[in-house]
């Protein structure tokens, strides 16, 4: 099976690639060769044991996104400035190869002067949505370990802002006092609108807020799984409470993982905000399919 091209999301932990015909994913792989476990040498290696079946014997554009164009990467795409489109033509950054066979090409993240701010990834997940929603204007909300969201108006992404929410949240359920008290499984709704609630209506308590749980734990027998779900809600309702300039009023759409963005759509349902949900990976995919539109485009 060889591939007309080849889609390529390549972040810190993981790296994952799609064989491209002309009717869509011929056929797909993951590994753990991530950007953040591999030296500059490497990369090249990384991706060949995971696409080398789908190469023929001429030349196979190869499109990336993600951590790959990073300053730690395989070749520095350098960001661009907002406000612009998500994806442009001419703007995929080249990286020459020793195998003949690619024509490797990075799409480059989106920088934000003030409040500074920047993005790898996203922009090709926003390029996606905005190929898969006709005419769409308004916010784009990317929840994960640094949750993004994106105003988006013309085409354009014309100011973001990213919160550390799943990061803050792995550190203090694993690595703070809060540990002793985290865990079970399944998911507790009821603790999860608590916290919400909680969060959304007094933001400056949370670090008061966050201590409570592990004196309620000692104190009143609250169960490891309602503190872990309530954690969840105290957390994204403070980045929801930050965010509402963004939310407030716009049509609203979440890119990522199922479970994940159920929370989110709960949490701004429970804040009056209606909002749609994208499949990441279908987004990923739309928005390098774009990118690889635009550089034929720009070919002689």
């Amino acid at each position: 099976m060889i591939s007309d091209w080849i889609a390529v999301d390549w972040g810190t932990s993981n790296l994952r690639a799609w064989a491209m015909g002309p009717d869509g994913v011929l056929a797909s792989g993951s590994s753990d060769d991530g950007m953040g476990k591999l030296t500059q040498a490497e990369f090249e290696p990384a991706l060949l044991r995971l696409i080398a079946p789908w190469l023929g014997a001429g030349q196979t554009p190869v499109i990336a996104c993600g951590m790959v164009g990073a300053r730690q990467g395989w070749r520095e795409a350098p960001y661009r400035q907002t406000p612009c489109a998500p994806v442009a033509s001419g703007a995929l950054m080249a990286v020459q190869t020793d195998d003949p066979r690619l024509r490797m090409m990075i799409a480059p993240g989106l920088s934000q002067s003030k409040p500074a701010d920047v993005m790898r990834g996203e922009e090709t997940q926003i390029a996606g949505a905005l190929a898969l929603l006709s005419n769409f204007d308004g916010v784009f909300c990317l929840p994960g370990t640094h949750s993004k969201w994106a105003h988006v108006s013309a085409g354009e992404v014309v100011s973001f802002q990213t919160f550390m929410t799943g990061e803050m949240f792995a550190l203090l359920s694993q690595h703070s006092v809060l540990r002793h008290g985290m865990g079970g499984e399944g998911e507790d709704d009821a603790a999860f609108a608590e916290g919400l609630a909680d969060a959304m209506a007094r933001p400056e308590k949370i670090s008061a807020r966050l201590f409570t749980l592990r004196a309620e734990g000692l104190l009143h027998g609250l169960s490891p799984a309602a503190a872990r779900a309530r954690l969840s809600g105290l957390l994204i309702g403070l980045e929801l409470a930050a965010a509402k300039p963004y939310w407030l009023g716009q049509r609203i759409a979440l890119i990522g993982a199922a479970a994940l963005s159920t929370r989110y759509a709960d949490a701004l349902q429970a804040q009056g905000a209606a909002s749609e949900t994208l499949d990441a990976t279908a987004c990923t995919l739309a928005g390098l399919a774009a990118a690889r539109g635009l550089m034929q485009k720009a070919m002689p």
